[in-house]
């Protein structure tokens, strides 16, 4: 039960954090897409924003697929690690914790999501 346990955290975290990237690069499910979060960025003090919103995307949508799949989960952590620690930086952590008042409970989630699957491992369910 323990390697389902680890490949339910793995896919529920990693596919939604990947679903964050297809916003960001493609404007799917919604998203703003490169433009739109490139705005968003130099809003808040990233710049430039294209390139920016690029990596960030394209960080959220890599870290994501590898933490799904169970592979390079030490490169998977420090992408979506250190995405959470700017978004904390820059948007959520003036909010304080409570995610109900856009503050960083949820970040902090997932931080403490990828941290544990990165200190116990992936699981004996991976993709190779």
């Amino acid at each position: 039960m323990l390697n389902l346990g680890l490949l339910v955290i793995r896919l529920i975290f990693g596919l939604s954090f990947a679903r964050h990237g297809t916003e960001k690069l493609f404007g799917w499910f919604g998203g703003h897409g490169i433009k739109g979060n490139a705005g968003f960025f130099e809003s808040i003090g990233i710049k430039p924003g294209v390139p920016m919103a690029f990596l960030a995307g394209l960080g959220e949508l890599l870290g994501g697929l590898l933490f799904a799949a169970g592979v390079f989960i030490p490169i998977a952590a420090i992408l979506m690690v250190g995405t959470m620690i700017v978004a904390i930086a820059t948007v959520t952590g003036k909010n304080g914790f409570s995610a109900t008042a856009s503050g960083y409970e949820y970040n902090l989630a997932i931080i403490a999501a990828v941290v544990g699957i990165f200190l116990t491992g992936p699981g004996a369910y991976v993709l190779f």
